[in-house]
């Protein structure tokens, strides 16, 4: 269907697509919202708490931080546990009643091109993390507990690796979208593009979960903005799947946001971020994902920049990294960096869908 040919179908078409994507973002809300506080009192009954690195490694950290050591982990379970229970209540009621009420297809966003590998990579990632947030309670692993490193970047580059033979092979997607210049071929270097992205989102989306509400709002405007690109390229599965997202995250962010509940935990960071960046493939704005994923870009750009200066000079750049961090050892109250980065992150999304709807209306 094309979204831009408003006549016939379509003008019927898009209310109904916007009154299904409302309706499956208030549904996910609800649903977040009222398993979150059954999800809090098992992170509580097994003590499932947040360990502050040791001082010796990270000081300034340490100093801002040592309060929350305890905080119940792993909360990021009740937005991607949310997700996939949508997506699999709406798609069995859909198999087993729709002969009876067709209308129920209609809630059913499943589809093999559109909401597929956005769905496994949101799972994988999710389980993957879980196992690093569970093994970091148990202090089990090097600094404190955890994957290392350097087997999580195999993890992740091996999932990335699948997504792009996925969409290379199996999709048969090859081009790149530069905003207005048009679509180019690339080839089989789209593989290492994709791998490169899928695994700079969900790392830089890791960096950014360090403050109260901030990866759950940032992650959240990013999430819109992509939803928005979706519906107006007619991929309304996906648009639903978004709009999923959003809802998860509203009612997550309604615990999360200072003084926190509970934190994300990497399975809901790692989740987040690698599918956005593969949301951002699907929807060819891949040039457009740094300014949808403004903030999680600078913090990762910080890091870099601090360990090389320090590798390479012996002294730091910033008091301490990622960059929230930096703003908090200069006194700035967590909630103020929040709120700042949001506002941050807000206006670097409207540049990115000006910039689309540029490209996609008024340049053609």
């Amino acid at each position: 269907m094309d979204p831009i040919n408003f006549g016939g179908i379509s003008r019927f078409l898009i209310p109904l697509e916007s009154i299904r994507i409302m309706g499956l973002m208030a549904a996910a809300f609800l649903v977040t919202l009222s398993i979150t506080p059954l999800w809090f009192r098992v992170l509580e009954k097994y003590k499932v708490g947040k360990q502050i690195r040791p001082a010796d490694n990270a000081p300034i950290f340490h100093k801002l931080h040592e309060k929350k050591a305890g905080t119940p982990t792993a909360g990021g379970v009740v937005i991607w546990g949310t997700v996939l229970f949508l997506a699999i209540f709406f798609s069995i009621l859909s198999y087993f009643l729709g002969h009876i009420w067709p209308q129920l297809g209609f809630i059913d966003f499943i589809d093999r091109g559109e909401t597929y590998l956005p769905l496994a990579t949101l799972l994988i990632a999710a389980l993957l993390g879980l196992v690093d947030d569970i093994l970091g309670v148990l202090k089990i692993g090097t600094n404190g507990g955890g994957v290392k490193m350097r087997y999580k970047l195999i993890l992740y580059t091996a999932i990335a690796l699948v997504g792009a033979w996925w969409f290379y092979v199996r999709l048969g997607i090859s081009q790149i979208g530069v905003p207005l210049f048009g679509t180019f071929e690339i080839g089989a270097w789209y593989i290492p593009l994709f791998i490169f992205v899928i695994i700079a989102s969900a790392f830089s989306a890791n960096e950014t979960d360090g403050l109260d509400g901030l990866l759950g709002g940032v992650s959240l405007f990013a999430f819109a903005a992509l939803t928005t690109v979706a519906f107006v390229l007619g991929r309304y599965h996906l648009a639903a799947f978004g709009g999923v997202m959003i809802g998860s995250l509203l009612a997550f962010l309604w615990h999360n946001i200072y003084p926190a509940k509970f934190f994300m935990g990497d399975t809901g960071s790692m989740a987040l971020g690698i599918t956005l960046g593969v949301i951002a493939m699907l929807t060819n704005t891949t040039l457009l994902l740094p300014l949808f994923m403004f903030i999680p870009v600078l913090e990762s750009i910080s890091v870099l920049l601090q360990t090389a200066s320090k590798k390479l000079f012996k002294r730091k750049i910033f008091k301490s990294t990622p960059l929230h961090h930096h703003f908090e050892a200069f006194g700035w109250h967590e909630s103020q960096i929040t709120m700042r980065f949001w506002i941050i992150s807000t206006i670097a999304c409207g540049l990115g869908l000006v910039l689309f709807f540029l490209d996609k209306f008024l340049l053609l």
